[in-house]
């Protein structure tokens, strides 16, 4: 009884499945490592989104080193920034609007600003590789809003 118990919770958790072998793919100690972080030693960055484009299209980051990564749509629609590998490479502590609030989570798949807007993502990055961003509205992908961010 415990040990069913004991699985049925397991998956109930983001990430479990109830298949043996499941494994999670975003930061599972994600908590541990941003109340560790020295918010202090935080690098600022910013991405500008104007119609089909991300200024600029490339970004790096190094691991262990504390981000605020500012998105800002100058753009006349909305736009997405999905990278929803890159979300699962880093510990995220927030995503928070100066206006409104914020959200605390694992991992996204996708941040939408909407006209005007900002958004903060404050993060760590845990896993190196390079990763794609995107905007998944209709042809604005096509229309090259696209770009890559990188953890070295």
């Amino acid at each position: 009884m415990k040990r069913t118990l004991f699985i049925l919770l397991i998956s109930l958790l983001p990430g479990f499945g109830l298949q043996a072998g499941t494994t999670v793919d975003y930061v599972a100690n994600a908590g541990e490592i941003v109340k560790a972080t020295d918010w202090d030693k935080m690098k600022t960055v910013t991405v500008d989104f104007d119609e089909f484009s991300y200024e600029p299209e490339e970004l790096v980051f190094e691991v262990g080193q504390p981000y605020k990564l500012v998105l800002k749509n100058h753009g006349k629609k909305k736009h997405y920034f999905t990278a929803e590998a890159f979300y699962k490479a880093i510990a995220t502590r927030k995503v928070q609007s100066n206006r409104d609030g914020e959200i605390k989570a694992p991992y996204f798949t996708a941040i939408e600003l909407m006209v005007g807007g900002q958004l903060d993502l404050y993060f760590v990055p845990v896993k190196r590789g390079e990763y794609s961003v995107f905007c998944t509205i209709k042809d604005h992908r096509e229309e090259g809003m696209e770009g890559k961010l990188v953890i070295r």
